[in-house]
């Protein structure tokens, strides 16, 4: 089952991603910028998703995702990491979160994560 440490692993391996503690949890930031954090005890993480997408995530796979209460009205969505299918899947949730937030600079310094999501 993947863990914090986990997490922790593949967003700081992802380009110019830093750990800082805000509200009394990690997060991650690309160039400052928030892409993930790991809320409460730790067993899942909050990610960047455009709210059509995360409506989507959330319907589909309840087990995995949701949605906090206090983000509703933001573009972020939970994950479960014990509902996740282990580091590949950890690393593309991240990943695409991280592009959500990377300044223009370090998407086409990194062609090999990918473009944005569109929204």
């Amino acid at each position: 089952m993947l863990d914090a440490e986990d997490v922790r692993t593949v967003a700081l391996s992802l380009p110019d991603t830093t750990e800082k503690v805000a509200w009394s949890m990690p997060t991650f930031r690309v160039a400052g910028k928030m892409f993930a954090t790991l809320p409460e005890d730790e067993t899942s993480i909050a990610v960047r998703c455009p709210k059509e997408e995360r409506d989507e995530l959330v319907l589909s796979e309840p087990d995995k995702f949701w949605i906090a209460d206090h983000e509703a009205s933001f573009a972020w969505v939970r994950a479960r990491l014990a509902a996740l299918e282990g580091t590949a899947e950890l690393r593309d949730i991240l990943a695409d979160s991280w592009r959500q937030a990377a300044p223009t600079r370090l998407l086409d310094a990194h062609p090999e994560l990918g473009l944005p999501r569109a929204g």
